[in-house]
């Protein structure tokens, strides 16, 4: 099987393609494609806990922390206690932070719209169906579970 038959190879393209035209956009506004994401991501009147925002994006705790900590010097975001809960932090947005969340929806809308001229909603619908499967196989865990590794040959025995 080459990397172009594989599924993975395709999503993992498909998504580097998308990443770096967003971070192409993002860079005329000094954010990037991550900034971005969590900043649609956190509500504009209650804010967010921090604790929530990880999960949202799939992001380790440690990335989303760097990211919070950029967000935070860029003045776009501000934190604060949470008035029901004090062990826990809301993230708010700033005016730029609003004004940048704002740049991030309409990019991505952008882009949306072009692909849903470009490709027809049948097509699309697949599309959203097959991700949405492998997801589900993916996130159900049960993937691996009767995989056995064939023998591997040895260095030694594939020379000869």
């Amino acid at each position: 099987m080459t990397p172009e038959e594989t599924v993975d190879y395709n999503i993992k393209v498909a998504w580097h393609a998308i990443s770096r035209m967003y971070n192409t956009q993002a860079a005329k506004h000094d954010i990037t494609t991550s900034i971005g994401f969590v900043l649609l991501n956190i509500d504009q009147e209650n804010g967010t806990p921090a604790t929530k925002i990880a999960p949202l994006l799939g992001l380790e705790t440690r990335s989303l922390t760097r990211i919070l900590r950029s967000m935070e010097e860029k003045g776009l975001i501000y934190k604060q206690a949470d008035t029901h809960d004090k062990r826990s932090v809301r993230i708010f947005l700033t005016e730029d932070g609003l004004r940048n969340k704002e740049i991030s929806r309409q990019t991505v809308r952008h882009f949306n719209l072009k692909v849903r001229e470009e490709i027809p909603q049948s097509e699309l619908d697949v599309f959203f169906r097959v991700v949405s499967q492998i997801t589900g196989m993916i996130e159900g865990k049960t993937m691996y579970d009767n995989f056995k590794l064939k023998p591997l040959r040895s260095p030694e025995s594939s020379a000869a």
